[in-house]
């Protein structure tokens, strides 16, 4: 077996979400998820078949955002897996929807840090084993890093 990292191309204030699914209905459940989330999302959608054609299926709002998502889709090349280049809009809307698609097995990550993920390569096929989201941690927090957590939620609308 062969592992490969894989880095996944996008703009900074993009975010990505990556996941396990199967089933060739996964691209219009996925799409329905998330435009039933939030109205007038931008996004691309990419999801890679592992039997029968065994196309890059695609869908989204955004031509771009689209594109972005099938060449990370080709470059990570596996099994069973979506991608989602979403912008204007956080993972923490759509997470909940997307944990609801029947066909979703996993969610490996939901970030906007630069990412990349791990693929093993082996005789009966490719798949993703997990993913490298972002750099390790300084310290802990003091109360006044707290204090300033608190107040940034509440600026963004996330607590009142």
């Amino acid at each position: 077996m062969e592992l490969e990292r894989v880095k996944v191309e996008k703009d900074e204030e993009t975010n990505v979400i990556i996941g396990q699914s199967h089933f060739i209905k996964t691209v219009e459940d996925i799409y329905e998820a998330m435009v039933n989330s939030v109205p007038d999302i931008r996004f691309g959608l990419a999801f890679c078949e592992a039997s029968g054609d065994r196309f890059i299926r695609y869908d989204g709002t955004d031509e771009d955002l689209e594109d972005l998502a099938v060449k990370n889709a080709e470059n990570i090349n596996a099994g069973h897996f979506f991608i989602l280049m979403m912008e204007d809009a956080f993972p923490i809307n759509v997470m909940q929807s997307l944990k609801e698609v029947p066909e979703v097995c996993r969610i490996y990550c939901a970030t906007a840090n630069p990412l990349e993920v791990i693929v093993a390569d082996a005789e009966s096929g490719r798949g993703i084993l997990g993913v490298i989201d972002g750099k390790p941690t300084v310290q802990v927090e003091s109360e006044e890093d707290k204090e300033w957590r608190k107040e940034f939620l509440q600026k963004i609308g996330y607590k009142r």
